[in-house]
């Protein structure tokens, strides 16, 4: 088995195949299209994304290209962050400020009627609500919250606990976990970037599809010998004689002894399996880590 290079010594067409993209999701389509729009234009079997957006809503998409959407998990509890209008029904009381800020906490939801998921009351925490603009009967809110969160919910029960009523107006997604506004590329740059790319300037299409680790920085990671990697790309466990070292995360701050999800790394970065931590990093001998998800 050939493990990968490095992430930053990868040719094109293995970023394409082990990619990710921090796409600005336009209006219109959903996350699903615009996901097998990339899909065709990049030549990959398989694209996964990081959390759905409805047609309406824009904003921070991450777009995982090839085996790299094997890995689409790690989005599944990532927090999101949100900008949006909120219209009132009427003029803005004069304590909207004490109002919104009380749904900062853990609140509890249900699905709308049209959602795809069960309609059953569950909770999601709210870990910053706050004002960024005010009018008489408008809002600008940024939010904070857990992934599954439905902002048109949110800002109906603010209307409701406000005496005005009130329904969401413009959304936009401005994070999802490590990724978010400050890198973004449109859909247009991505086919720029591509068609640069054939007349071999591969410069704007390197800025755009980043290694598929960079979807993994937030996980602790364990180190494992080229020799343990290749024996875990054809399935086998991570056991403890083929660990170099066990890391924190490079964001956040996590370590092994505290968080069960792990990303299995080879001495030079090149990521190679998720999996659950169930031993020792450091011990002599036994199983360290389940595999959940072969990436190489």
């Amino acid at each position: 088995m050939t493990l990968r290079a490095p992430p930053d010594e990868r040719d094109l067409d293995s970023l394409r195949s082990f990619g990710v993209i921090n796409l600005d999701k336009p209006p219109g389509p959903s996350a699903h299209q615009v996901a097998a729009w990339i899909r065709d234009a990049t030549g990959q079997d398989r694209v996964a994304h990081g959390g759905t957006l409805d047609p309406k809503v824009t904003g921070c998409l991450p777009v995982l290209l090839g085996d790299a959407a094997r890995m689409a998990q790690v989005f599944d509890n990532a927090i999101k962050e949100y900008v949006t209008v909120l219209e009132l029904h009427d003029q803005a009381p004069a304590d909207i400020g004490d109002i919104v800020s009380e749904f900062e906490t853990e609140i509890y939801q249900k699905p709308p009627r049209k959602s795809a998921v069960k309609r059953q009351l569950r909770s999601r925490r709210i870990h910053a609500l706050d004002i960024l603009e005010q009018g008489e009967r408008r809002l600008l809110l940024r939010v904070r919250c857990a992934s599954g969160t439905y902002i048109r919910k949110l800002c109906h029960d603010i209307g409701l606990a406000a005496g005005t009523g009130a329904h969401m107006g413009d959304l936009r997604r401005t994070a999802t976990g490590t990724f978010d506004d400050g890198s973004l590329s449109t859909m247009h740059d991505l086919m720029d970037a591509l068609a640069f790319a054939e007349d071999g300037d591969e410069e704007q299409l390197r800025e755009i599809i980043q290694p598929a680790e960079r979807a993994l920085v937030h996980l602790p990671r364990i180190t494992i010998a080229p020799s343990a990697a290749r024996e875990v790309a054809e399935g086998a466990p991570v056991y403890a004689p083929g660990v170099i070292e066990a890391g924190p995360a490079e964001v956040g701050g996590a370590t092994p002894e505290i968080d069960s999800q792990i990303v299995a790394v080879t001495p030079d970065g090149a990521a190679v399996c998720l999996g659950t931590l169930v031993g020792d990093p450091g011990g002599e001998s036994g199983l360290v880590v389940e595999l959940d998800r072969v990436l190489v």
